[in-house]
């Protein structure tokens, strides 16, 4: 049996051509994901689970998480969304 490997193009996009690209640090710009350039998880506040801090003026600073741009980034918001569905009243997830 011929064994075939899986393509999941729909995972990654990536807009070299974007004036913030890439929009955090990385040394790897060739696999930073911009999927999901604004996180679905943002709204989550501290249970989002990325690498984020609150500044003086209470504002979630995610400028150093690399969560959603990671190889397992759509992975890791896919296993959240429902938490984010649920936020918005959204409860047939």
């Amino acid at each position: 049996m011929e064994s075939r490997k899986v393509i999941e193009h729909y995972k990654f996009f990536q807009n070299k051509e974007c004036e913030y690209f890439p929009c955090h640090k990385t040394q790897d710009k060739d696999n930073f994901n911009c999927l999901f350039c604004y996180c679905p998880l943002y709204a989550l506040g501290e249970k989002c689970g990325g690498n984020f801090r609150y500044t003086e003026k209470g504002i979630k600073d995610c400028s150093k998480c690399m969560l959603p741009h990671g190889e397992k980034g759509y992975e890791y918001v896919m296993s959240h969304i429902d938490e984010v569905m649920k936020l918005g009243g959204n409860t047939a997830v």
